[in-house]
């Protein structure tokens, strides 16, 4: 994809701005604590699931899949964990603040399109102070097909009245590239995510993959000098 003059900057949200897996960690861990579970599971095949949501996260740490008569029952005692806990460790990622000041100062809008639930992401985006800073908040409840449907994606857009064209989509997943291309956006695949060893990130197609949040702080810097702004 040949690079434009950069609109806006939209970031998936856990493992790419957020660093979610130690709060899922620990409700996973109390959950099988509760049901007696007692496994050599670690906090690295915990975390590589993270992005694959509540349900995934389950079936890992109860060893057993959705068809299972307690997989509901325990998939909502989870949630319920969760909610109970949703900041208590979790973190913007080393040096993403200082990219959301960049990007700010840029004058350029960002914002955040995630499958969380809404019910979970304002409360937590309120406690981390990022609320009212993300110019768009876009979570499965907006739009009635989630990523990887470029629904998402283009319902942001519209909202900070800037061409999809000429925006980036940042995450950590494949449904995260595959939803910025069929938005027709740029797309940067981040490494330090939550990474499914089961799916290489280099088999997603996103336009850079970028290992840490330095390189991705040098790619922006790079992008807006090479494409100002009209």
């Amino acid at each position: 994809m040949k690079a434009k003059p950069l609109e806006a900057v939209l970031f998936d949200l856990d493992g790419t701005l957020l660093d979610t897996a130690p709060d899922f960690i620990a409700v996973l861990r109390a959950l099988m604590a509760e049901q007696q579970i007692r496994t050599n599971l670690s906090d690295s095949q915990i975390r590589s699931q993270v992005s694959h949501g509540a349900a995934a996260l389950v079936s890992l740490g109860c060893n057993i899949d959705n068809q299972h008569q307690q997989f509901e029952p325990l998939r909502e005692r989870f949630l319920e964990l969760y909610a109970a806990r949703l900041s208590q460790s979790t973190r913007l990622f080393p040096g993403i603040e200082e990219l959301l000041a960049s990007i700010e100062q840029q004058g350029l809008p960002w914002g955040i399109i995630t499958n969380k639930p809404l019910r979970y992401a304002t409360p937590l985006l309120e406690d981390l102070n990022l609320l009212k800073r993300a110019n768009t908040l876009v979570c499965p409840e907006h739009v009635s097909n989630a990523k990887p449907d470029p629904e998402s994606m283009l319902l942001a857009c519209s909202q900070i009245n800037c061409n999809p064209r000429n925006t980036v989509y940042i995450g950590d997943h494949r449904r995260d590239i595959e939803a910025g291309r069929n938005a027709e956006m740029e797309t940067v695949a981040v490494l330090y995510g939550y990474i499914d060893k089961n799916d290489p990130p280099h088999n997603w197609g996103a336009d850079i993959s970028l290992e840490t949040v330095a390189e991705l702080s040098d790619w922006f810097w790079q992008r807006v000098a090479a494409h100002p702004a009209s």
